[in-house]
């Protein structure tokens, strides 16, 4: 090979480098939040919740590094009985001092609003969201694994659910963080059990 080829064989590689595992299917290591009390790992899973009780109120998971560019994918999986079941995927988000909530994006989970991409905390609204027929195409039943991709490029934010894209945002406000932790959720008012695993991380920030 000569040396252009090598050249461009070795860009090629760091420019797809693979995703590094966020989760390690066995330990907290790299997370912070309610461990023991509220999330507990089974099985390589995140989980939380419970189908005997209700969820008090909204819970988060997070990871104790920030993260700028990047592409994420991870698996979920969502079971319920009563209340608000849903769940969600934060990303360049914040903790709120002193507070149980976070603030920032949500790529969220849960009847109705699989797939979309709500503001936590902050604007408190929902800014993308799947068509019906989309929608369709995407979601599995309840109770069933499920594959999300999220990829965040400076303003531009993309959502895949089960491998059909369901979000293409650009966010158009000033001051909105573009870093922040990534966190997983269960929500509260339910009786319901979430669980995540087979987290990865792409990091984009150095391929700018």
């Amino acid at each position: 090979m000569n040396r252009s080829l090598l050249l461009l064989a070795l860009c090629t590689g760091l420019l797809h480098a693979d995703p590094v595992p966020l989760f390690d299917g066995k330990t907290f290591d790299g997370w912070e939040g309610d461990v023991g009390s509220v999330w507990r790992i089974e099985d390589g899973a995140l989980v939380a919740g419970s189908l005997e009780k209700k969820q008090e109120k909204n819970n988060f998971l997070a990871t104790k590094k920030k993260f700028e560019d990047f592409e994420l994918t991870l698996k979920w999986k969502l079971e319920g009985t009563e209340g608000f079941v849903n769940g969600g995927v934060q990303f360049r988000t914040t903790r709120i001092p002193n507070h149980h909530e976070v603030s920032g994006y949500q790529a969220d989970l849960g009847k109705g609003y699989d797939g979309a991409l709500y503001d936590e905390s902050r604007r408190k609204k929902m800014l993308a969201q799947p068509a019906p027929d989309v929608l369709a195409k995407a979601l599995k039943p309840l109770g069933e694994w499920n594959d999300y991709r999220i990829r965040a490029e400076g303003k531009h934010i993309q959502i895949w659910l089960n491998g059909v894209q369901t979000v293409d945002y650009t966010e158009t406000e000033p001051n909105i963080d573009a870093t922040g932790i990534i966190a997983v959720q269960i929500h509260g008012g339910a009786t319901s059990v979430v669980r995540y695993k087979d987290i990865k991380i792409e990091d984009l920030t150095s391929k700018k």
